[in-house]
């Protein structure tokens, strides 16, 4: 789903070779059924190194329909269960979203599940096709999201212009820079590369762990391959029947929503923060300052599109609460810019290269499905939930604009049907922006042996396995003996938890650990929800 500030973990991680984990192993041969074979062997990973991992590099058709034309790598990484064979519970694939999220070092997601029932598992994490260090990986243009942006609100025919000639450039960029790989792009080319997977791991069926839009990747392989699937959880559960241009004007209501909940948060916390103290007043204020920086940007960079690309990250999840609220508040209060330059650069790095997430998303969406062809369908669309929803509704409509004019043919979404799937475990919290509860509740309905787990009123996407014993001690469980909450009969979730709470400001502050070879989970959830 749309981006998010997801830097910082990925820089995190990084430091321990993420984002550059090739795996240092032989090229796999070919096996006499047609599929490749895994060679295992080092990760460049200090990360991935620290928790036992092997990489490789696993050969693909660029197009399936062609299985003996040009091929491309997908990197791949595996931490080996750790119990008696006898114990062993299978592979589990893991996807972080996006789509065009890095998913090499998610394979240490295991060692996030309670009670140790993840090491049952061969936890397998990849870069699908396109991203990261599979080759070759997508960028058209690492500057593009840089500073010296027109407004994102269209507020002039001058502004409206020029962000329809940016979007344009864009999607002309990635067509130079894609070639043929632009048109095997789609979630079903990526669920085409998981069987693939699959038979080079040398298993009848596999588990699967997908966060975001790696929950749409895991309905998709459900659907089409449902024999191959033992069992499955999907946290933050993209709707099946929005995809994707409505969806992302549904998110835009959401977000605006949640970012009202953010300024309630931060009038509760006036005496830390002097932001204001009611969520009116709070709310006034980022619309002032807003305007204020169209006006003049602070430090000459931070104009009003980076700042409501700092905020939101709180749309998303509590995790960075504090941060941008200290961030927002040094500025309102003592004019210094640096924490917000600070967490805009930290989020959306420039050069060449940097844009790897962004162009896969694109690519991804714009040709799963068709999107609308008239601009005048656009422009009416966002105007109308501009007027209920302002905070990000134009951001998002530029975002993803490339797709009006993008190089490769969009494709007919898969219709998802879990009928014949294996029980499932759905997990949301209630007002999830990013994939609204709705989403989950239809998953729910095309997947009848399916459980659906309820953070009840949180505001996080995607946030499992990170501390909430009801939802955390409900997956161990499932993982361990494949039992799942006894599903209900009402059109609702069939287990209710507390959500993850927002954090304390007055609270001591809790000192996290330096980056390098020990990723937090706040690390990967930052990274889970990147793109």
């Amino acid at each position: 789903m749309r981006r998010i500030l997801a830097a910082t973990a990925i820089v995190a991680l990084v430091a321990g070779g993420a984002a550059a984990a090739t795996a240092a192993t032989a090229e796999p041969t070919r096996g006499g059924d047609g599929y490749s074979t895994i060679k295992w062997g080092r990760c460049e990973s200090a990360v991935l190194r620290s928790r036992n991992a092997q990489c490789a590099r696993l050969s693909v058709p660029l197009d399936h329909a062609k299985p003996d034309g040009k091929r491309i790598m997908l990197a791949v990484s595996r931490i080996a269960h750790t119990v008696p064979d006898d114990q062993y519970q299978g592979v589990m694939l893991v996807n972080p979203g996006g789509p065009g999220g890095s998913g090499l070092t998610l394979s240490v997601l295991g060692g996030f599940v309670p009670d140790g029932a993840g090491n049952a598992y061969d936890w397998i994490g990849f870069d699908p096709r396109g991203v990261g260090s599979s080759e070759p990986a997508l960028a058209c243009d690492g500057n593009y999201t840089g500073y010296d942006r027109p407004p994102y609100v269209p507020t002039t025919a001058a502004i409206e212009s020029t962000w329809r000639a940016r979007a344009k450039g864009y999607a002309a960029d990635c067509a130079d820079a894609g070639g043929g790989l632009l048109d095997h792009l789609r979630t079903v080319d990526t669920v085409r590369d998981m069987e693939f997977l699959r038979s080079a791991l040398g298993v009848q069926q596999i588990n699967y762990y997908g966060f975001s839009y790696g929950t749409y990747l895991g309905q998709v392989y459900a659907t089409l391959h449902p024999q191959r699937v033992r069992r499955m959880v999907l946290d933050g559960n993209v709707n099946p029947a929005r995809v994707w241009y409505d969806a992302n004007l549904d998110q835009d209501i959401a977000f605006d929503r949640n970012i009202k909940i953010y300024f309630g948060w931060l009038a509760e916390h006036d005496d830390v923060y002097h932001l204001g103290r009611t969520r009116k007043a709070v709310e006034k204020r980022f619309y002032r300052e807003q305007a204020r920086l169209a006006a003049k940007p602070a430090g000459g960079v931070i104009g009003p599109d980076e700042l409501t690309d700092v905020f939101l990250q709180a749309g998303y999840y509590v995790f960075g609460w504090e941060a941008v609220a200290s961030a927002f508040a040094t500025w309102v209060n003592d004019s210094d810019p640096r924490e917000l330059r600070a967490l805009f650069d930290g989020s959306y790095p420039q050069g060449k290269g940097t844009d790897n997430g962004y162009a896969v998303y694109l690519a991804v969406q714009c040709t799963d499905a068709r999107w609308p062809s008239a601009w005048s369908t656009w422009r009416a669309d966002n105007w109308r939930v501009h007027r209920q929803a302002p905070f990000e509704t134009w951001g998002n409509a530029w975002y993803n604009a490339p797709c009006l004019t993008w190089a490769a043919r969009p494709g007919t979404p898969v219709a998802v049907d879990g009928r014949n799937a294996p029980p499932v475990l759905l997990i949301s919290e209630t007002l999830d922006a990013a994939t609204p509860f709705t989403g989950s509740l239809e998953v729910r309905k095309r997947f009848p042996r399916s459980a659906l787990i309820e953070g009840v009123g949180g505001t996080t996407h995607s946030g499992s396995l990170f501390g909430n014993a009801c939802v955390d001690d409900t997956i161990a469980e499932y993982l361990a003996s494949g039992k799942l909450p006894r599903r209900v009969k009402a059109n609702m979730s069939d287990k209710r938890c507390k959500p993850l709470p927002p954090p304390d400001p007055s609270a001591a502050a809790t000192k996290r650990p330096e980056a390098g070879t020990s990723p937090t989970r706040l690390d990967l959830q930052k990274l889970i929800t990147g793109h």
